[in-house]
């Protein structure tokens, strides 16, 4: 039987919760990559209040890796509990406020996801992939429906992923950013580096725009796999297609070369034949494969996609 591979995931969000679902199912050599420039809810505001990395994303990866026992499954349910109501708790997640404190009393914020993961069981590790708290700021042609002809600036995450108009592409502030050491030594180690599914310019994107972590992928030996979305042509990429996202990571990061895209037949309304002379470019072969989730349109489904996971990476 040959070892299970080590796997960096790369992202944000639902799109890595659902990612890191599938790919424990596969392998227990998980490290995830996690974008640290949410400011929008609980995580925004404990961001505002003590300056410190937005916590929700990094909890919700840390929720996906927990350890399947009556243990790992009722942290995790606290983890992710959030408080009701109209008052200073209300909207936060208990586990935002858990990693808040740990990184308090620790003084480290690898210290602290550590611990959460000891906590959980975590079949993996969580990292940020910045040492610092970032500000997204994207071009947006037509951000204001009156204006649809004029590019403006539009800064924060929530703004960026929420923006009627199209986004022509992203900038990550301070920059550089300081990418995490850690999240780079995991990228040059793994087997195989998987970015997205996710917000394309709010969860996938960001990564690339860190020198250290984009140099990594580019020159790390593992292969490269990009899971696509299950929904083309809406919120912050309206009007994309399935190549379009591949064109917008080649703008982003044109030395980066894939191995593999993944994709669900039903993202594509071409046969996929653009979809794969976009990939070709990219130095990729694209994979097709049944991954949606049946009972939740747009979503992944676990099992699927871990079946797919399993079919290329071992």
């Amino acid at each position: 039987m040959s070892p299970r591979p080590a796997v960096a995931a790369l992202g944000g969000g639902h799109g890595l919760f659902a990612s890191l679902q599938a790919l424990q199912l596969v392998t227990d050599k998980i490290t995830a990559i996690v974008t640290v420039a949410d400011d929008g809810g609980s995580s925004g505001r404990l961001r505002e209040e003590f300056d410190i990395l937005p916590p929700g994303d990094l909890r919700m990866a840390l929720a996906a890796l927990c350890d399947n026992s009556e243990w790992g499954l009722q942290w995790r349910d606290a983890l992710q509990h959030r408080f009701a109501g109209e008052g200073p708790l209300g909207g936060h997640a208990l586990g935002n406020l858990i990693i808040a404190s740990l990184w308090d009393l620790l003084g480290d914020p690898i210290a602290g996801l550590d611990f959460v993961g000891r906590l959980l069981g975590a079949r993996g590790r969580v990292l940020p992939m910045a040492a610092e708290p970032l500000r997204i700021e994207a071009s947006v042609l037509g951000a204001d429906p009156a204006a649809p002809d004029d590019v403006t600036d539009v800064v924060g995450q929530v703004e960026v992923a929420t923006t009627r108009g199209r986004v022509l592409g992203i900038r990550l502030h301070p920059d550089p950013p300081l990418a995490c050491q850690e999240a780079v030594e995991a990228v040059y180690e793994a087997d195989w580096v998987i970015l997205g599914p996710g917000s394309w310019f709010t969860s996938v994107m960001p990564h690339l725009l860190v020198p250290d972590l984009r140099d990594a992928l580019v020159h790390t030996t593992a292969k490269r796999l990009l899971t696509l979305n299950m929904v083309m042509n809406t919120g912050e990429t309206v009007g994309f297609s399935a190549s379009d996202h591949l064109e917008v990571l080649a703008a982003h990061a044109p030395d980066l070369h894939l191995d593999l895209v993944l994709a669900d037949p039903t993202v594509v309304t071409d046969h996929g034949d653009q979809l794969r002379s976009t990939a070709e470019s990219l130095g990729a072969e694209v994979v097709f494969a049944d991954v949606a989730d049946s009972d939740i349109p747009g979503a992944h489904d676990s099992l699927r996609l871990a079946a797919a996971y399993r079919d290329v990476v071992e």
